[in-house]
């Protein structure tokens, strides 16, 4: 969208800060410098292979040292202040900038021990280790310091879906990285550490082990898997929400006490791949499905909100754009918690039947379109 402004600048220690201005900003474009001194940045962490399941693991114990729950006024994602040095600068609308203490980079493919490609990665042998190149990222939506996506308009959510779509086009193309994974934690039940309204980006050196089982079924399916599915889901009743280019739904098997899937119509890839037209209508689409999640109980629903991208260099004609919404929240004050089937052996049990919590989110949907109308 032309009308959304992206201006990067660079933080104090170098990591990158790119600030989306919304469409109709009154921020002027200049920002301010950072004034902080940092000390240098930690070491890109390693990967260490696990044997027994073909998984990657980054050690990055620089996270031991991320903020924990701080003070509102201590909010190290809010714009600076003379008693906040936060990680921001300057006033925003949306901005997004390097984790200081990243599970992935600041080193990139052409790093020492950097993976070779997916190949190198197959190959398995005791006592594996390989960079953890790639980029993690945080992604401010709003300048306030508690919240959730969900309490921002339709305008703020269209710059933060436009900082998606920028960012996925940045990161695929930087050396190393595989693919790319925005996603959002919400409350401390998901154990979130920061109140402020945030999400993440990862961008991977690897195609995820959840991604490399879709890959699996993708190839071993006999015909397009996506369109099929989505054919089977708008003909049931586990429908929530569908618009001219989206449909959302509990999907039939869902694991969670709430899961919520959304699918767009056409085949695309990624966010890169939506319109300007397709981008306005996800953001409503959005907007509307976390307020329906939040509306179920009376007070708000934690949730992670995935957005499952096709791999940088692979199956990028049979893997769609998806969103995935799971909260473990199975009643006002009950959770569901990983313990030993699932945690253990991954085999999972459903606590409610999908097309009762479809219909508890159809009600949930028209609440939150009452109260809160966009």
């Amino acid at each position: 969208m032309s009308d959304i402004a992206i201006r990067p600048t660079r933080l104090a220690d170098g990591r990158e800060l790119i600030y989306f201005d919304d469409a109709g900003s009154a921020l002027p474009p200049e920002r301010s410098a950072d004034p902080r001194h940092l000390d240098p940045r930690p070491p890109t962490a390693t990967m260490r292979l696990d044997l027994l399941t073909g998984d990657w693991v980054s050690i990055a114990s620089a996270r031991q040292n991320r903020a924990f729950l701080p003070p509102a006024e201590f909010d190290p994602l809010s714009p600076q202040s003379e008693t906040n040095p936060s990680e921001v600068p300057s006033r925003y609308d949306v901005a997004v900038f390097e984790n200081r203490s990243p599970s992935f980079g600041p080193a990139l493919g052409d790093a020492e021990d950097a993976p070779e490609g997916l190949e190198d990665l197959a190959r398995l042998a005791v006592g594996r280790t390989r960079t953890s190149v790639g980029r993690t990222e945080v992604v401010c939506f709003d300048p306030r310091t508690a919240g959730s996506l969900a309490d921002l308009t339709p305008n703020r959510v269209r710059t933060v879906v436009e900082a998606w779509t920028h960012r996925t086009a940045a990161l695929s193309a930087m050396p190393g990285v595989e693919q790319v994974f925005p996603f959002e934690n919400r409350g401390e039940a998901i154990g979130v550490t920061l109140h402020h309204p945030h999400g993440q980006i990862y961008a991977y050196p690897y195609v995820t082990p959840r991604t490399q089982r879709l890959l699996d079924t993708v190839d071993r399916y006999d015909g397009d898997l996506f369109a099929d599915l989505l054919e089977f889901e708008r003909g049931g009743e586990r429908v929530v929400l569908e618009s001219g280019s989206f449909t959302a739904f509990v999907p039939f098997a869902a694991r969670w006490p709430v899961e919520l899937h959304l699918l767009p119509h056409r085949h695309v890839a990624d966010f890169t791949e939506l319109t300007d037209a397709e981008k306005d209508e996800l953001s409503r689409v959005y907007l509307r499905l976390l307020r329906a999640v939040d509306a179920l109980y009376d007070t708000p629903t934690p949730y992670i909100s995935a957005w499952h991208q096709a791999p940088v260099h692979t199956h990028r004609d049979r893997v769609r754009l998806n969103l995935q919404i799971t909260s473990p929240r199975r009643g006002p004050d009950r959770l569901k918690f990983l313990a030993g089937s699932e945690a253990a052996m991954g085999a999972w049990i459903g606590d409610l039947v999908p097309e009762q919590t479809a219909e508890r989110l159809r009600v949930a949907l028209a609440t939150a379109d009452a109260e809160r109308p966009l």
